[in-house]
C-alpha cells in the first residue's frame, strides 16, 4: 500500500516573536545614531515592523550564506535614509558580522547613513530618492524575461512619491503587468521637515495607485496583524497587476516626544531626552 504524502502546513508566524524583535530593533537604531551622533531615528522608527514582516516571515526568499544567490527576492529600501532599520536585521540574519554595527556612520566604515550595494544583503544603493520603483521595475521585468520566480519588494517613502520618476515607473509596471513586483510605501504622512498636506497632497492615495492600474490596499504599518495579511495578498496567484502596499505609519514610532514632530527627522536624542526615549523603549519589556 502506497504510503500518502504528507503536507506540511506552513508555519504560521509567532507574534509575540515578531513584537518583541521589533522593540530589540528599536533599541538598536537608538544605540547606533546615539554611539555616531547621526542618523534618520525617527524615519527609521516608522518602517520597523515592516522590515520585521519581510525578514522574520520568510516572507523574502534570502540567502545570508550566498548573499547574491540568483534566485532571492530582491528588496529595495528606497527611503535609503531609514538604513539604520536594515542594519541590525541583516547582521542578525548573518549577512555580516555584528561589530560592523558598532562603526555605523563613522570613517572608514562598512556601513554609511546611506546603504550601497557593496554591503552584503543589499542590493541596490540608495540616497537620492525617487529612484527605487523604477530599479524595481526593471529588475521585476528581468525576472520575467528570464522566466525566474524571485519577486522584487520596494519600500519607499510617502513624501518620495511627489517624485515625478515614481509615477513614470508605476506606468512602466502597470503597462507590462509585473505582479512580481510590491510596493510598500511608509505613509506616515511627513515628509523631511514637513508634513505632506501643508506643502504638497498626496490624496486620494489609493485611487492614484488604481488609476495607474495598479493593486492597492491599506495596512496598519505598525501591526503585524494587519501588515501580514497584506503581505499574504501579494502572494495571491491570480493577481495581474503590481502591488501597493500603502502602511499607515507614525513617524518616531515608539518614543512618544518623537511621534508625528518634523524636528525628529534628522536629529539624535542626548541628555534627558536620550534617557526618556530609553525609559518608553524599555517599557515595551513590561507590556
Amino acid at each position: 500500500m502506497k504510503k500518502e504524502k504528507i503536507k506540511k502546513k506552513a508555519k504560521k508566524p509567532d507574534l509575540e516573536s515578531l513584537k518583541s524583535k521589533a522593540l530589540w530593533l528599536r533599541k538598536k537604531v537608538l544605540d547606533m545614531a546615539v554611539n555616531c551622533g547621526t542618523g534618520h531615528i525617527a524615519p527609521s522608527f516608522s518602517c520597523i515592523e515592516i522590515v520585521v514582516a519581510l525578514y522574520y516571515t520568510s516572507f523574502l526568499k534570502t540567502n545570508p550564506k550566498k548573499p547574491e544567490w540568483k534566485n532571492r527576492d530582491r528588496f529595495i529600501l528606497s527611503k535609503g535614509h531609514a538604513s539604520l532599520a536594515l542594519y541590525p536585521v541583516l547582521a542578525d540574519l548573518g549577512f555580516f558580522p555584528f561589530s560592523y554595527l558598532d562603526r555605523f556612520g563613522k570613517n572608514n566604515n562598512y556601513l554609511g547613513v546611506h546603504a550601497e550595494n557593496e554591503i552584503a544583503g543589499i542590493d541596490v544603493s540608495v540616497g537620492s530618492l525617487g529612484h527605487g520603483l523604477s530599479i524595481g521595475a526593471g529588475l521585476a521585468l528581468a525576472a520575467k524575461t528570464d522566466k525566474k520566480k524571485y519577486r522584487t519588494v520596494v519600500l519607499a517613502g510617502d513624501g518620495e512619491c511627489h517624485e515625478g520618476s515614481v509615477w513614470e515607473a508605476a506606468l512602466f509596471a502597470a503597462s507590462h503587468k509585473l505582479n512580481n513586483l510590491i510596493l510598500i510605501i511608509d505613509y506616515n504622512r511627513l515628509s523631511a521637515m514637513g508634513f505632506l498636506k501643508d506643502y504638497q497632497d498626496i490624496e486620494p492615495f489609493e485611487k492614484k495607485w488604481e488609476s495607474f492600474g495598479w493593486d492597492s490596499i491599506f495596512v496598519n504599518g505598525h501591526s503585524f496583524e494587519s501588515i501580514l495579511p497584506g503581505l499574504l495578498e501579494a502572494n495571491s496567484p491570480g493577481r495581474k497587476a503590481p502591488l501597493a502596499i500603502i502602511a499607515k505609519t507614525i513617524k518616531g514610532k515608539g518614543v512618544p516626544f518623537m511621534e508625528n514632530k518634523p524636528i525628529w527627522h534628522y536629529r539624535v536624542p542626548k541628555g534627558s531626552k536620550l534617557a526618556a526615549a530609553r525609559r518608553e523603549l524599555t517599557k515595551g519589556d513590561n507590556r
